[in-house]
């Protein structure tokens, strides 16, 4: 091995390249894990299932329960929730401070949190992600709905999804599940989305997969560049490696026959 200074600087300099890249490379699909509502978006006026998407971004407890909050400013007049293999599920009906009219329905109580909890010796471990779904509507005419949720995990560690994206779009640490609300249909079919979806034919379990795979919208954009930068910096590093290489200088041996 070469004891030239300059040399052992450039493998120094390559190694802490080649590992940044592996780490964006590796990192940036968990980094950006968050939890999610899916579909990201539901037509005004319909009855739809929405799936809470939840990964588990601890790489040594596991999450053990989640609280989701519903809208109560414009909640929704009917709320069901579907049963999870070794999860309890409790949701929570409180009187509203007033009556609130969505479109003919004049709601004066309503379904304001669900939580999930999990059995003993049930969990969502390091590198798997969990689903929990609920059915809604009709969904209120509104630009977007807000769901923070409270995830709780084994070692009481207890994380708040509950901060707002603002003008922006700039996505913050622990964003609050949204929900997008577009226009209702020009024939007026407010389908329950929940009943016509084949995936209710399966019931909902833990699925062990990595937590990078609970992303998406905005998140699996920015993974991506990520990704790209990543890949960039690697070719720096070969390249550089290459150049440094080729400047090696020649040891002349200089001993006495």
């Amino acid at each position: 091995m070469s004891s030239n200074p300059r040399v052992r600087r450039w493998r120094r300099a390559i190694t802490t390249l080649s590992l940044t890249a592996v780490t964006l490379v590796f990192g940036a699909g968990i980094a950006l894990a968050h939890v999610t509502v899916n579909p990201s978006s539901v037509a005004a006026g319909s009855y739809s299932k929405l799936t809470f998407r939840v990964p588990n971004e601890s790489p040594t407890a596991g999450t053990v329960s989640l609280t989701v909050t519903l809208p109560t400013d414009h909640p929704f007049a009917s709320v069901s929730v579907k049963q999870v293999p070794g999860w309890t599920v409790v949701p929570t009906k409180t009187t509203l401070p007033a009556p609130v009219t969505e479109g003919n329905t004049t709601i004066k109580e309503a379904v304001t949190t669900i939580t999930w909890t999990a059995d003993a010796g049930v969990q969502i471990g390091p590198g798997e992600f969990g689903e929990f779904d609920i059915s809604v509507g009709p969904v209120p005419e509104v630009e977007s709905l807000s769901f923070p949720a409270t995830q709780t995990y084994s070692d009481g560690e207890v994380v708040q999804w509950n901060e707002p994206t603002p003008a922006s779009g700039e996505e913050p640490e622990h964003p609050a599940p949204t929900l997008t609300v577009t226009e209702a249909g020009a024939d007026g079919d407010h389908h329950d989305d929940a009943v016509a979806s084949s995936e209710d034919a399966a019931p909902t379990t833990q699925a062990s997969v990595t937590a990078a795979a609970a992303d998406s919208g905005n998140s699996g954009s920015t993974a991506t560049i990520l990704a790209i930068v990543a890949i960039v910096l690697a070719a720096a590093a070969l390249l550089v490696a290459a150049i440094a290489l080729r400047r090696r200088p020649t040891v002349t041996d200089h001993r006495e026959s």
